[in-house]
């Protein structure tokens, strides 16, 4: 069951992978229209693209920002639960995230409208938040 946990993990990591190759393959020709890089500020970042880049361009880079903050805490007890001994119900929230992450990841990425998406990132919260509850419980000795 060990493998079957960090399945979803794995599977997490390529995803944001993904979402970082479309941010770069969107954002970099937008630029070039612009006048590319040469012109950019010495130490900018990428928020300092907002109001310059055309939002549908922005909305995969801030889903990739995304993706590199709530799941760090998916990472993390996928990590424990696949150490001390993941199940079926485990394995299914996991899963359950990672499914939730991607629709969202999709949504933001070209539609983008906030109730859709609040609710998708609230699912796939709820995911985490029963993931957690199951590793404290696995892990904490009363």
């Amino acid at each position: 069951m060990q493998q079957a946990m960090l399945a979803p993990a794995a599977v997490l990591v390529a995803w944001s992978l993904i979402m970082l190759g479309w941010a770069a393959a969107t954002r970099l020709p937008a630029l070039s229209r612009i006048g590319g890089m040469a012109n950019a500020k010495p130490g900018g970042r990428g928020q300092d693209l907002e109001g310059v880049l055309p939002p549908v361009v922005n909305w995969k880079s801030h889903n990739y920002t995304h993706l590199m903050e709530q799941p760090t805490l998916f990472y993390a007890v996928v990590a424990i639960l696949a150490i001390v001994g993941a199940d079926r119900i485990d394995v299914g929230l996991a899963w359950g995230y990672v499914g939730l992450r991607v629709v969202h990841s999709l949504w933001q990425a070209t539609v983008n409208r906030v109730p859709v998406r609040f609710t998708l990132f609230s699912l796939s919260t709820f995911c985490l938040i029963g993931l957690t509850i199951r590793a404290v419980l696995a892990t904490v000795v009363i």
